[in-house]
């Protein structure tokens, strides 16, 4: 038997919502496989923690945090082609940012979300081999995907440490996982050591180096001056978060669990992880505006795969965004699109009788909220030949009254599932 892993990111709100987007989007096909399907919800990581995508994403593919997570940063760093130094340098998530220079707030963490690739592209070349002037450090700065980027700070000769803080204030640090603070202030921050080695504190002050630099050169640089005269906002800072100095130990996913699996996956966070756990990557373009055809294409790539190997996880982007911006039409339009383009024609195509298909999220971004919350995210599970729960819509409050009932941590989700299918 086959399984299918479909994560849609960010797609669940919160029970306490009036109406959540899963209520009111028009989704015949996840509908359809709701109806079919062992029903339950699920807390990504555990009660009280409200995940960034790349603990959860470990998570849900059954791997524990507590136990394997060494920070988001060199993860997004893999995801981007980078291996780094482990002692000598430290890999951090970054955003591109919009700066009041003025007065140090933030006028917006992700230059408004139109910061094109190719021009983030450019403003990475202005900083990347920046010589910091001090410990013999040096900063390598690659651009991903839109307003996203990897900064790795380092040393030609001193030892680096990655417990530092984040200088982007919506994040803040439990140990080596990042999670979002539910209210912040905009305002630039200082990254500050967490502890009181000679590592950790040089390590913060060449980021310190790093963020007054890379202010000067990019406010004035010829990329922003362009986007001001068109009345865009200058990608004028870059926050940095989610600090890591080494890639997790992890025993590949395929010998985990005796069988071989592939993976879809479109932004770097998630091709690292999948290239962390040995999966099989069928490489897809990164996503545009052109839904139809971006969702078409991962299909096809989905359909592929399935007929390689045992196990295909698929996370698509598409609701966290309007999530975060607080857009409930655009969220629901979102969901709207995942099934209209890749789970209806994937019914259509994939043999049901031998496949099992498993569907989820990575975490819940609550438009209400606009960030990333602890709620916990519904589960549909549907094997071949059993029975489900008979509910006949796809919803965080129908799914809570399902037969999975709660699943209290995501890495149990995995096993529950291939043991299932196995029996």
């Amino acid at each position: 038997m086959k399984l299918l892993y479909l994560v849609i990111d960010g797609a669940a709100d919160s029970l306490n919502d009036k109406v959540t987007s899963y209520e009111a989007a028009n989704t015949p096909g996840l509908d359809k496989i709701a109806s079919l399907s062992l029903c339950g919800l699920m807390y990504t990581i555990s009660r009280g923690v409200a995940p960034e995508s790349d603990a959860a994403v470990l998570s849900i593919l059954s791997y524990d945090p507590h136990k394997y997570y060494t920070g988001r940063g060199p993860l997004e760093a893999l995801g981007a082609g980078i291996r780094i130094k482990e002692g000598y340098e430290v890999a951090f998530r970054a955003n591109f940012a919009t700066l009041d220079i003025s007065t140090g707030n933030i006028v917006d963490r992700r230059v408004g979300r139109n910061l094109k690739s190719d021009e983030a592209r450019e403003l990475a070349k202005a900083l990347n081999d920046m010589d910091l002037g001090k410990y013999e450090g040096y900063a390598k700065v690659v651009a991903t995907i839109g307003h996203r980027a990897v900064v790795v700070i380092g040393s030609s000769s001193l030892k680096l440490s990655d417990n530092v803080d984040n200088t982007d204030p919506a994040y803040t640090r439990k140990g080596k996982i990042s999670v979002a603070r539910p209210g912040f202030e905009p305002r630039l921050v200082r990254c500050r050591p967490l502890d009181d080695t000679e590592e950790a504190k040089r390590t913060a002050e060449l980021v310190n180096i790093f963020t007054e630099k890379a202010i000067k050169r990019l406010d004035t640089h010829p990329v922003n001056l362009k986007r001001a005269s068109k009345g865009y906002l200058k990608a004028n800072t870059i926050l940095l978060r989610d600090a890591g100095g080494e890639l997790p130990h992890v025993e590949p996913i395929s010998r985990k669990f005796g069988i071989e699996f592939g993976a879809i996956v479109e932004m770097p966070v998630e091709i690292g992880i999948a290239r962390l756990l040995g999966m099989e990557i069928e490489k897809v373009p990164p996503p545009t505006p052109d839904k139809r055809s971006d969702y078409t294409i991962r299909l096809k790539h989905t359909l592929d795969l399935l007929k390689r190997v045992d196990a295909v996880y698929v996370h698509l982007k598409g609701p966290d965004e309007p999530g975060h911006d607080g857009d409930f039409k655009g969220k629901v339009k979102s969901l709207e699109d995942i099934d209209e383009y890749f789970v209806t024609p994937l019914l259509n195509e994939v043999d049901l009788n031998n496949t099992a298909i498993l569907v989820t999220s990575d975490h819940a971004t609550p438009y209400s909220a606009r960030t990333h919350t602890d709620d916990p995210v519904p589960v549909l599970l549907y094997v071949p030949g059993r029975n489900g729960d008979g509910i006949s819509k796809l919803s965080e409050s129908n799914c809570s009254k399902g037969s999975l009932g709660i699943i209290e941590h995501g890495w149990e989700l995995l096993p529950k599932v291939i043991n299932l299918l196995k029996k």
